[in-house]
């Protein structure tokens, strides 16, 4: 998979903009927990109050809270609250506060007049306990049952009592919420802020709803960024993806038709097309979910879990469970699931290349009456990829009902835990929903990494093969400095002492080749099957390169020039014709773009594929179907033919190219070959001797090696093997004749 990454180069740009709005999306996210935890805590329980410090109190009331601080305490409040008295302020001062604060026309309020969060946070621990214990007091001075002690002022008394006895008070108070935690406290306080705001006059009705509005619209507009973040992201993956998975079949397709025989040797054609469309639509998607889910799945993670240990640390162990156990779930099951993702695109391939072969060879399947044999070749790779493909399936199916009960099980352990946390006073019931959510983001995140891996072994092996293809070294290339040929000489073919194996091959399939073949000539060739006729014509357009000796076109090495040049010079006719679906004109044209309708009729003309040409009622527009199958061999060879004549080249190679064709046309195409291309160089693959009689020179092969070259009278003379072929195909009297 790493070999692909170096592809996403000219993403870059895209994959980190997709990776700063995940982190802006795991943001949001993460954020929408604590608001729905304030919500709940302060909105719900605290009435919209958020802390112990409040914004407005009356001077009395001030003056019972002083009564349980110290110095230091005191200082600190005095610091941060002004003094709001209707005998200092201006009449439009004084009626701006009312509008208000309504009481202020009746007694002195202090105002907070700081909105630093480490002051206010230092205030509320100041007080929140002077708060409970004054609460307490007034409680118990309001249930006495002694009229004189309810209409005693006990703060009055308070006042009056020594400051050693004041200290032992706090001191027996704070014995008594010493167990007590600070938000607990606080919660507790927000009744003495609640009564406090009512008695000044403030709407505390629409205090409440207006905290809960307010966070609410902060959550909504969260969610907003977050979605917008996600689309954004879901556009820039599948731009990304597609990207990457145009430019890997381009490369791939570039590469394979770089490929010299010595390449196509290692790869099935079936595999090379499973590997430029299957595997690549494999290494796509999984592309669209790494960059949708595996950025973000961590990011959403470490961060709900820097959350947790910020909020409840008491309760993290609850996801140290969870997340051990979905990676021994993951675990277990992958290590029985990834052998079987390596063994599906090999299935793939068997699948592929079965399909490929009946089709191609339908008639020869029917003509043999193999129909149920090639049904059941196939029925057994099919049956054994579905198996695969089942194994997988159900494996996986398995996996998210278990990652549902452990989401589940984890939900109850939250709350089973969570509820006496909060019964003990240790958190509030807004806390341990948060904790919930970010337990349940976590697990998600570690859920959404689990799903990518379901892809990742099979999308790992299709990276694989695809890298195999592009990592493949080409036998053959260009040199870096190539030369041209030279425009002196035409056509001049020369082999000196050229041998040649297969890659990986003992022995010599070629040895010593030695010959020349000049302009105006046709140069044949003959010999016994497997002879290697054919792989000596294919080593001049470098189809092979030659293991030893030399190629000589012009006077120059052919591998010293690039293959474009060499192979402009060339007409090649394939032993087996190969048309492209298109037209007949297409065909002819496709060595040849600018040939004229004239070029294309003599080309035709020449290679006697006119006649059934004009038979055709669209002529040179008759459409050709892949392949060819709409028009007979012959028809296809001609065809074959009039495409490389209609390049007009230097040198013309016909790789035993008449072998379809009847003597009549066989006779005829020769007799216009040599009236028409007269000053090329024909290079003649055949195996009748009917079609090289009137060659220039003839080339007998035989186990890879020239064992007779000369005109056919020469070699009836001085050559056993070409005579026993002669021998073997006319008589003696057509021979002489």
């Amino acid at each position: 998979m790493l070999k692909i990454i170096k592809h996403l180069k000219p993403f870059i740009a895209s994959i980190v903009a997709v990776i700063c709005l995940l982190s802006v999306q795991a943001v949001c996210d993460l954020s929408l927990p604590d608001y729905m935890s304030n919500i709940v805590n302060v909105g719900i329980q605290q009435g919209g109050v958020e802390n112990a410090v409040p914004q407005v109190i009356r001077k009395s009331e001030m003056d019972k809270l002083k009564l349980f601080m110290n110095a230091d305490e005191k200082k600190k409040v005095d610091a941060n609250y002004v003094l709001l008295d209707k005998k200092n302020l201006s009449q439009s001062e004084l009626q701006s506060y009312l509008k208000d604060y309504p009481l202020l026309d009746k007694e002195p309020l202090y105002q907070l007049n700081t909105k630093d969060k480490d002051t206010i946070n230092e205030l509320n621990n100041i007080f929140g306990k002077p708060m409970l214990m004054t609460q307490g007091i007034e409680k118990d001075g309001a249930s006495s049952s002694t009229p004189a002690a309810a209409n005693t002022d006990p703060f009055a008394a308070i006042s009056k009592l020594p400051q050693s006895e004041i200290n032992a008070m706090k001191e027996k108070a704070d014995e008594k919420f010493k167990d007590l935690p600070g938000s607990m406290i606080t919660q507790s306080a927000v009744t003495f802020i609640h009564s406090e705001y009512k008695a000044i006059g403030i709407n505390t009705d629409k205090l409440q709803s207006n905290y809960i509005l307010i966070t609410g619209a902060k959550m909504l507009l969260l969610s907003l960024v977050s979605m917008a973040a996600a689309v954004t992201v879901g556009l820039l993956a599948a731009k990304v993806a597609a990207g990457l998975g145009r430019n890997l079949r381009k490369k791939v397709f570039r590469k394979v038709t770089s490929f010299s025989n010595a390449e196509f040797d290692q790869f099935s054609t079936a595999s090379l097309i499973t590997r430029s469309t299957n595997d690549i639509q494999q290494v796509q998607t999984l592309m669209v979910m790494m960059l949708r889910i595996v950025f973000y799945a961590p990011i959403l993670g470490i961060g709900g879990i820097i959350k947790v240990l910020q909020s409840e640390p008491s309760m993290g162990w609850i996801i140290a469970v969870a997340v051990i156990a979905i990676l021994t779930l993951v675990i277990g099951l992958f290590s029985i699931a990834i052998p079987k993702f390596k063994s599906v695109q090999k299935l793939v391939d068997k699948i592929n290349l079965i399909t490929r072969e009946s089709l191609t060879g339908m008639l020869v399947i029917r003509a043999f009456n193999n129909q149920k044999y090639e049904e059941k070749k196939f029925e057994k790779g099919n049956q054994d990829l579905t198996k695969t493909n089942l194994f997988i399936s159900r494996l996986m199916t398995f996996m998210m009902p278990m990652m549902m009960f452990i989401m589940n099980a984890v939900t109850l352990l939250i709350i089973w835990v969570g509820s006496h946390q909060v019964d003990m006073g240790n958190i509030q019931v807004g806390d341990m929903m948060a904790f919930m959510q970010y337990a349940m983001q976590i697990i998600m995140a570690f859920l959404m990494i689990s799903m990518v891996s379901i892809m990742l072994p099979r999308a790992s092996v299709s990276a694989q093969r695809i890298a195999e293809v592009l990592d493949t070294e080409v036998l053959i290339h260009d040199v870096e400095e190539p030369k041209t040929f030279s425009s002196d000489t035409k056509g001049y073919v020369e082999f000196k002492n050229v041998s040649f194996r297969y890659p990986g091959a003992e022995e010599d399939v070629l040895s010593n080749i030695n010959f020349t073949a000049k302009p105006g000539e046709t140069t044949a060739f003959i010999g016994s099957t497997g002879s290697g006729k054919s792989t000596l014509i294919n080593l001049i357009p470098r189809f092979y390169d030659v293991t030893s000796g030399e190629i000589l076109i012009d006077g120059t090495d052919i591998r010293e020039v690039s293959q474009k040049e060499l192979r402009e010079k060339i007409g090649y006719v394939p032993q087996k014709g190969i048309l492209f679906s298109g037209t007949i004109e297409s065909n002819l044209k496709y060595g040849k773009k600018e040939a004229t309708e004239e070029e294309l009729t003599k080309a035709a003309e020449i290679a006697q594929a006119m006649e059934f040409i004009s038979a055709k009622p669209e002529g040179f527009h008759t459409e050709i179907s892949q392949g060819g199958t709409n028009v007979s061999g012959g028809q296809k060879q001609r065809i074959s033919i009039a495409r490389a004549l209609a390049k007009e080249s230097e040198i013309f190679i016909f790789d035993d190219s008449f072998s379809a064709l009847d003597f009549k046309t066989d006779a005829a195409l020769r007799k216009a070959l040599s009236n028409e291309i007269s000053e090329s160089t024909v290079l003649l693959v055949a195996q009748r001797i009917s079609t090289i009689l009137n060659a220039d020179k003839i080339i007998v092969l035989d186990e890879g090696k020239i064992v007779g070259t000369g005109t056919h009278e020469e070699l009836m003379e001085n050559c056993e093997v070409y005579k026993q072929i002669a021998l073997s195909q006319l008589s003696r009297e057509e021979l002489s004749s």
